[in-house]
C-alpha cells in the first residue's frame, strides 16, 4: 500500500505524522470518505466541494489548489490499483505545540489512503438491518455544525459502543429533544405511501453524498422527498426504511427497537433504489486515469 502525505508517497509502514500534530491531538481537521466504482470515482465534485467548505468554516486553509488535490488522489488511487474501493482523504491542522491555539499550525498535513472498507457482511442487505435506538444523544448542531465533517467523531464512536454484544447492525440518533436524526455512521431514511422521508440536517444530519444521489433518484421514481423532523413514532409506523452512506451505500432496515418496519423483509421501493443506485454507480462517476 503507498500512502500519499504532503506531496510524497509512503509505504503503510512507512507513513507517519507527528504526536503534535492537532489533527491527532484535537480532532481538529477534515475529512471525506470517497468510493470508486469501476475505475471511476463516485460523486468527486460533490465530496471536495464539502472537503474545502468544511475547511473553511473551520478556518483550515488547505495548502493545495482543487486540482492538485484532485491529482494526488488520483495518483494514490492508480498507485494503489484502488478502482473498486474505498479512499479517505484527510486535511489536519498540522503539527503545533501542545497548546490549543491553531495558530500555532504554520502548516496544513494533507494525507490520502486508497483501500477497501466492509462495513456490514452481505448477508445483511439480503436479510435486512436490525438498528436500535441509542441512549447516546446527537450532539448539538449549535455546538458543531454537522456540515462540518470533521475528525472528532466521538460523539459517533460512544453510540458504535452502545452495540456492543447486541444482536443488531446499526444504532440510530435521536436529538437532545428525541427527533430522529442518523445512525453510527449512516443516513436514515423511512418510505410511507409514495413518500421518502429523512430527517432534516437542522437536526444533527449530515448532508450525506449517497444521501443527496438517492433523494434525485427517489425524485425520478415519483416519490415526495421530504426533510423533516420526526420521531420514533414515525419510524415504527413507517412503511420501508433504509440507510444510507458512502462506505454502506443503501441497506434496507427491516427492524427498529425489535419492532419490524412493514412487513419485516426489504420493502419494493427499497429495492428498487438500490437497483437504481447500482446502476447509477455504474454509469457516472469521474475516470481516475483521465486526472
Amino acid at each position: 500500500m503507498q500512502i500519499y502525505i504532503d506531496g510524497e508517497f509512503y509505504s503503510k509502514e512507512d507513513a507517519k505524522i507527528s504526536v503534535f500534530d492537532h489533527g491527532l491531538l484535537y480532532g481538529d481537521g477534515v475529512f471525506e470518505g470517497i468510493r470508486t466504482y469501476g475505475g471511476r470515482v463516485f460523486e468527486l465534485d460533490a465530496h471536495i466541494d464539502r472537503l474545502y467548505a468544511s475547511a473553511k468554516i473551520i478556518a483550515l486553509e488547505i495548502p493545495l489548489s482543487r486540482d492538485e488535490l484532485i491529482a494526488a488522489m488520483m495518483e494514490t488511487i492508480r498507485r494503489n490499483d484502488a478502482r473498486d474501493g474505498y479512499i479517505r482523504l484527510v486535511v489536519t491542522r498540522g503539527v503545533g505545540d501542545l497548546g490549543l491555539n491553531p495558530a500555532k499550525c504554520p502548516r496544513p498535513t494533507v494525507f490520502c489512503i486508497a483501500g477497501g472498507i466492509t462495513l456490514y457482511p452481505p448477508e445483511v442487505y439480503e436479510r435486512g438491518f436490525k438498528v436500535v435506538t441509542l441512549s447516546t444523544r446527537r450532539n448539538d448542531p449549535q455546538a458543531l455544525n454537522p456540515a462540518v465533517k470533521s475528525l472528532n467523531y466521538l460523539n459517533n464512536v460512544m453510540g458504535a459502543l452502545e452495540l456492543r454484544g447486541c444482536e443488531v447492525n446499526e444504532g440510530l440518533f435521536l436529538t437532545t429533544s428525541g427527533y430522529v436524526c442518523e445512525c453510527t455512521a449512516d443516513n436514515f431514511f423511512m418510505v410511507k405511501g409514495r413518500k421518502l422521508l429523512t430527517p432534516h440536517p437542522a437536526t444533527g444530519a449530515l448532508k450525506g453524498i449517497t444521501r443527496a444521489v438517492v433523494m434525485r433518484l427517489a425524485a425520478g421514481m415519483g416519490l415526495e422527498v421530504e426533510e423533516g423532523f420526526y420521531t420514533l413514532y414515525d419510524v415504527y409506523t413507517a412503511d420501508e426504511a433504509f440507510l444510507t452512506g458512502t462506505a454502506a451505500e443503501v441497506g434496507p432496515v427491516v427492524e427498529v427497537d425489535k419492532r419490524p418496519i412493514g412487513a419485516g423483509v426489504p420493502g419494493p421501493v427499497t429495492k428498487e433504489i438500490i437497483a437504481r443506485f447500482r446502476e447509477y454507480t455504474r454509469n457516472t462517476g469521474t475516470a481516475v486515469d483521465a486526472v
